[in-house]
């Protein structure tokens, strides 16, 4: 490894990131355009999301917001920074009819419908065509053509302004290239000739082309493509519904204590240090720490858990939760941009805003897809003409070919998944922080598990209690609890804790003395107490349990009085209630867990045989994780790491997928792939199986999306297409992809 000094190597400038949102798009092509002119600017790396209609763009100083956006509608689109709006009414956002955008949509969809209906009717049945039938459906055509396609026409001469082409372009020729022969077929040929009949085939026939018309073929496919870029829209909108109620979930308001009063004030007003009250149903207001009241409190929506989380005077408390008891006081302790839920909503929206290596190649042909299309077209009409020389054949076959093709679905395939399934993952307390994460989830064949507050709570408890003959377990329990809770040692304070819930109040303790090493002495309720290991001789029972509780890996705590031992204490840190089911779920992936700790190995392989875990790696110093994860990388295994503590976060890193427990520390969040909002192991297998999940309907969606445009072409060109039924086709293999994508939404 070579390092590089200031003198051999330039220092990067450093670069700053903004958000875009992109107005405009139509097609995948369209954001390849957009991402392609941006990195053409000096210093600039941008990632344009069709299916967020979104750009990422880290750009460097002495370039301006202004300018990027200079840069984007120069390209013939719109951009603007996100506003933040006020989340005041939540009755909006949450319905199609509730988007302006939408709303226009579907009233020209349904205006569109209505008036190709009897057009399409008409050309497909016979027995419906009376005379004079055809000036009827030219009638009802010519506003669905200029008025219905208009979003696709005003597109295409944007697009031909600035010398390129998109999906609105192919739709755009063929829709009028199949009016304007139909108006010249009526006009000046024989078409509009009374009692003409005009028969409706599935492929191309060789007929008189002056008296041949396409106006089932240009309203109906209009229609076709405005209901699937509906259905699209309605799918995106749906897709990406988790994240905006994650972001909607604070509270409006909050009740604030000013001047020992209650003072009603918008919660984005609050500052660090304000006390304020939460009442039972209630949210809490933010981040922060309880100072009154006890209470239970349900994180449900931000975490997954259903079971509500009992709180107290000092506990922290997190924003957007809610109070499901009695009346507390808490004091802010984060606010804003700071806080947990704010945190976890960026989290989520830049893993969907980001791309996998197989979106980038998608991206890619998007790009040079519509051009490609408009020569395939070209030249199956010159094949069909100079082949058969008819020109009616030649033209069906060369509009199929044009309104059949299919850049859309391409570019939906991986990020509509993306959303969804961060989304949902979010939902359920998981948060996969970028598209490359997932496939890392597929190859990962080894899971090692840091012991202490990953598969153990990380914090010493009362386990056991051995008593001698003739000694009362409560009296034990009352007179060394009061004794070690004048002490600050973990397992002093786990004696005390245990001592309490077992046994009830506990008395004072008098004349308090430490002994260094070997534990503590006072006087309880007239007894001389001892606790730690200040007894030389043992009774036999009392010998086999400590050994016993020792080989377990357990701390063994000698209780006695007046000169005698009467009792022992077994203290451990307590393996979670369901590390064993988190670890059976893990080997059900195909996973090999391993059990890495600092700890001495009789404690580590304690905790594995309680959780069936046959690898144990014990007795390692914490900066030693990043070479164990190595030396198992180096054994030919992709492995995943699962950690919550400030000495995991080197190894979270270096392990080809990184997991943090959400109740760790910030560090090991940050170094991690998928974060583990709850501290439940059980929570990690759920996230390979979304992450793997998703990863498989990102692969399924790209096969049909590929596979349809690899098939249909074809068809088309060979004439075995009839431009109308190619339209639908087109239309709903993007909706196809998205409404795979929706499927997500079910995970459990």
């Amino acid at each position: 490894m070579t390092t590089s000094t200031a003198t051999d190597a330039p220092i990067a400038a450093p670069t700053t990131e903004v958000e875009l949102l992109i107005g405009g798009m139509t097609c995948a092509s369209c954001a390849s355009r957009v991402e392609k002119k941006l990195n053409r600017m000096d210093g600039v790396t941008a990632t344009v999301n069709y299916a967020t209609e979104k750009a990422k763009i880290s750009y460097p100083p002495g370039t301006e917001v202004a300018d990027l956006i200079a840069t984007v509608v120069r390209t013939g689109y719109t951009a603007e920074e996100p506003v933040r709006e006020e989340p005041a009414d939540e009755r909006a956002g949450n319905t199609a009819e509730s988007d302006p955008e939408l709303s226009a949509l579907r009233q020209r969809l349904l205006v569109t419908a209505l008036l190709s209906a009897p057009v399409v009717l008409l050309a497909m049945v016979p027995s419906l065509q009376f005379d004079f039938w055809q000036w009827l459906s030219l009638t009802l055509a010519a506003p669905v053509v200029v008025w219905g396609g208009a979003p696709f026409h005003r597109a295409a001469w944007t697009n031909l302004r600035h010398g390129t082409a998109t999906m609105d372009t192919l739709v755009s020729v063929g829709t009028l290239a199949a009016f304007g022969w139909s108006v010249w077929a009526l006009f000046l040929g024989d078409a509009g000739m009374p009692g003409m009949r005009h028969p409706f085939e599935l492929t191309v026939s060789r007929t008189d082309g002056a008296s041949v018309i396409y106006l089932e073929v240009a309203a109906g496919v209009t229609a076709f493509i405005l209901l699937g870029r509906y259905l699209e829209a309605r799918s995106k909108r749906s897709a990406g519904a988790a994240l905006r109620a994650l972001m909607e979930l604070g509270a409006k308001d909050v009740s604030v204590l000013r001047d020992g009063r209650e003072t009603r004030i918008p919660a984005d007003k609050l500052v660090v240090g304000d006390r304020f009250v939460v009442r039972p149903g209630e949210k809490i207001a933010t981040d922060g720490t309880v100072v009154e009241g006890v209470s239970a409190v349900d994180a449900s929506m931000l975490t997954g858990e259903s079971v509500p989380v009992d709180v107290g005077p000092g506990d922290p408390v997190t924003g957007a939760t809610v109070n499901a008891g009695g009346r507390l006081v808490v004091e802010a302790a984060r606010i804003g941009a700071d806080t947990r839920l704010a945190r976890i909503a960026r989290l989520v929206e830049d893993a969907q805003n980001g791309k996998a290596e197989v979106q980038r190649l998608a991206d890619r042909i998007a790009g040079v897809f519509v051009p490609v299309v408009l020569v395939i077209a070209t030249a199956t009409f010159g094949g069909w003409l100079g082949a058969t020389g008819d020109t009616v054949a030649a033209f069906t076959a060369a509009v199929a070919v044009l309104i059949i093709a299919c850049p859309c679905a391409l570019g939906l395939a991986t990020p509509t998944a993306l959303l969804v399934g961060t989304g949902r993952g979010a939902q359920l307390g998981i948060l996969i922080k970028g598209p490359e994460v997932l496939e890392s989830t597929r190859r990962v064949d080894t899971v090692v598990l840091d012991k202490t507050g990953t598969v153990t709570t990380g914090r010493m408890t009362l386990q056991d209690v051995y008593v001698a003959d003739g000694t009362d377990e409560t009296e034990l329990l009352r007179l060394a609890g009061a004794l070690e809770h004048a002490s600050e040692h973990p397992v002093a304070r786990a004696v005390a804790v245990g001592a309490e819930e077992r046994a009830g109040e506990l008395p004072a303790a008098e004349h308090f003395e430490n002994v260094p090493g070997r534990g503590v002495r006072g006087r309880v309720a007239g007894r001389e107490v001892a606790v730690g290991r200040l007894f030389e001789d043992l009774p036999p029972e009392l010998a086999r349990a400590k050994d016993e509780a020792e080989r377990d890996g357990r701390t063994a705590v000698v209780v006695g009085w007046d000169g005698s031992a009467r009792g022992v204490l077994a203290v451990a840190d307590a393996v979670k209630e369901t590390s064993a089911e988190a670890v059976r779920e893990l080997r059900a992936l195909g996973l090999t867990p391993v059990l890495l700790t600092g700890d001495n190995r009789a404690v580590a392989e304690a905790v594995a045989a309680a959780v069936g875990i046959d690898e144990v790696i014990a007795e390692v110093l914490p900066e030693d994780k990043v070479d164990v994860v190595r030396r198992l990388q180096g054994e030919g295994r992709v492995v995943a790491m699962v950690g919550d503590g400030v000495n995991d976060a080197a190894a979270l890193t270096t392990a080809d997928l990184g997991l943090a427990m959400g109740t760790g520390t910030d560090a090991a969040i940050e170094a991690s792939d998928l974060t583990l909002v709850r501290g439940d192991l059980r929570v990690a297998a759920d996230a390979i199986r979304l992450s793997r999940r998703t990863l498989s309907t990102i692969k399924g969606n790209l096969v049909w999306a590929f596979g349809y445009n690899v098939a249909a072409l074809p068809l088309a060109a060979a004439g075995l297409l009839n431009p109308m039924i190619a339209g639908a086709t087109m239309a709903f293999s993007s909706v196809f992809v998205v409404t795979n994508s929706l499927r997500l939404r079910t995970f459990d």
